[in-house]
């Protein structure tokens, strides 16, 4: 019988499960077929294995932290932090030190279709006397249909200033003057339809500039020091992944301000305008394509530090900030990001930008060129310090920073 045929095999499948307990012979029979076995059943004191969240976690080391820093630990703690200092240079301060720490967390941390949110502490202090920090992130809540957007800074820079327009940037000699500002952004947005979101904006600004009598002539009767503050509200659609490093998805916002003539010392009623649309899309496993356009229009009357400042590290790289400065600006940029081994990769973009009074007088003529290239290095998962080099209109400058320019 074919049973018969399969008696050994069965046996001695059965006798590997012989561990010092006491074994039992049985008979099974089926028709014409009996079958005599024994079996030993497990001993109870076999341990489990022990629960994983019951073994010990293994303690990171420094080099643990350097080189599997970029895994994702928003599970695991409440809060993953990780801290870089660097030597740093800007066209506006000089040779420095910067200080970088980046946050990720989760505020449900049973929430795996929500991406993290984010804080960014940063500081930096240069040989110029530049000194500046504040503290900046996004808070996502309810499964993406809310979040709080925020960043607050202080800062003391010795600054050049030409004056207001692009002839006063391009031809004028630069003055120096020091800038200390205080500054606070917030926001409150919730989801009203799939990627869609309205909510309130907040903004309050304090600017002092010392040594204001070298650049008084250029401003006709403005005075040293303004404190603008004012309310408004932004309609903003963003399907993103992750906010710091997009590799996918669509960001369009349009943000409105209104500055009430009692909230401030401005003198008028001002009012300012800021739109963005940003687009990424992955062209293969390790490369990314994004695309920032940006506008900010501010109403007559805004006074000098309150004016849209072409260049920085976000827009217009390797110009300085504050050279062409002007109520309103345009600036449009394309970059490309491309993973070259492990943790590290790099960026070429190009693009332009404008600064005028009014649409009225905007000239296409006055469009500055914008070009350059980068390195990035992952140090918290999905997370860039970046080192950008920037080039313009008889210009260049390098650019140190956290996250993606945009």
């Amino acid at each position: 019988m074919r049973l018969r045929r399969k008696l050994p095999a069965v046996v001695c499948c059965l006798c590997c499960l012989v561990v010092h307990a006491q074994q039992y012979d049985s008979v099974y029979v089926r028709g014409n077929d009996t079958l005599r076995y024994t079996y030993t059943p497990l001993p109870e004191t076999i341990a489990e294995p022990p629960a994983a969240d019951t073994l010990p976690l293994r303690k990171e080391n420094f080099w643990s932290r350097i080189f599997h820093g970029n895994v994702d630990r928003t599970f695991e703690k409440k809060i993953d932090f990780s801290f870089i200092g660097a030597p740093s240079y800007a066209k506006e301060s000089s040779f420095g030190l910067g200080l970088l720490a980046s946050g990720l967390y989760r505020v449900d941390r049973t929430d795996s279709i929500t991406p993290p949110s984010d804080v960014s502490l940063f500081a930096s202090v240069s040989l110029s006397g530049y000194y500046m920090f504040g503290i900046g992130g996004n808070t996502l809540f309810n499964h993406n249909r809310s979040r709080v957007i925020y960043e607050v800074s202080f800062a003391s820079k010795p600054l050049d200033f030409w004056g207001i327009g692009y002839d006063a940037g391009r031809f004028n000699p630069a003055q120096r003057y020091i800038r200390k500002q205080v500054r606070f952004d917030a926001g409150y947005l919730h989801e009203f339809l799939k990627h869609t979101y309205v909510g309130a904006s907040m903004h309050l600004a304090y600017t002092r500039a010392n040594d204001f009598d070298h650049i008084a002539p250029l401003l006709g009767n403005q005075k040293s020091h303004y404190l603008a503050s004012g309310f408004g509200l932004t309609l903003q659609y963003d399907s993103r992944d992750f906010i710091p490093n997009p590799q996918r998805g669509c960001y369009l916002m349009v943000k409105e301000i209104v500055y009430p003539r009692g909230m401030g010392n401005c003198g008028n009623t001002l009012f300012r305008t800021t739109v963005t649309a940003d687009y990424y899309q992955r062209l293969w496993r390790s490369g990314i394509l994004a695309a920032d356009l940006f506008g900010e229009f501010n109403s007559h009357g805004a006074p000098w530090c309150m004016m849209a400042e072409l260049g920085g590290g976000y827009r217009m790289r390797g110009y300085y900030q504050g050279q062409y400065i002007d109520n309103d600006i345009l600036t449009f940029q394309i970059e490309y990001r491309q993973r070259i081994w492990r943790r590290f990769g790099g960026v070429v973009w190009g693009g332009a930008g404008n600064v005028f009074p009014s649409f009225g007088d905007f000239s296409w003529k006055q469009t500055l060129p914008n070009y350059g290239v980068g390195l990035r290095w992952e140090f918290k998962h999905r997370v860039n310090v970046r080192i950008d080099y920037g080039f313009g209109r008889k210009t260049s400058g390098v650019v140190f920073n956290i996250n993606e320019a945009f």
